[in-house]
């Protein structure tokens, strides 16, 4: 399968380097289906798009603030945008911040600022806020989480 990929020709100098690290991965584990799927589609979308997110808390960690700065970056560079998820409902959910959304939603322009600060260039960068996305939709995602709720009990979401 390693060998199928590495024939493949790649749009960019990074997909080759993941080309030349997928062959070396290959040899250390009897099946890749995964790095072939990831080769594919870098082959074949010229802009795929990779999803991070976070619930904001509070102060940021050093490493969570450089490494997001460098790979995000890395993934930017790379032709990939880049979906970043603030799961400011789901930080009031878990009670963060107190549960206080106005402090959760601060919190989380703050942590952009951050990155902004440590270098992460947002061209290619969309944050969703999460309140936005679900109320945009809600009229898809609540029955959904009702459907689920109804089929479901406490102990098996707990689990």
């Amino acid at each position: 399968m390693a060998d199928a990929a590495a024939n493949t020709a790649p749009p960019s100098d990074e997909i080759n380097f993941l080309s030349i690290h997928s062959q070396n991965d290959a040899a250390s584990s009897s099946s890749t289906p995964q790095t072939d799927e990831l080769l594919n589609l870098l082959t074949k979308k010229p802009e795929p798009i990779c999803y991070d997110g976070f619930e904001p808390s509070g102060r940021m960690h050093i490493a969570q603030g450089v490494m997001k700065t460098i790979n995000v970056n890395k993934l930017t560079s790379a032709g990939c945008k880049v979906k970043i998820w603030i799961a400011d409902w789901f930080a009031q959910l878990n009670n963060k911040m107190g549960g206080d959304l106005k402090k959760i939603q601060t919190v989380g322009r703050y942590l952009i600022e951050i990155w902004k600060a440590a270098g992460m260039d947002l061209n290619g960068v969309e944050f969703l806020w999460s309140s936005e996305e679900i109320n945009k939709r809600a009229h898809e995602y609540w029955p959904i989480v009702m459907d689920i709720a109804r089929r479901n009990k406490l102990p098996r979401v707990m689990r």
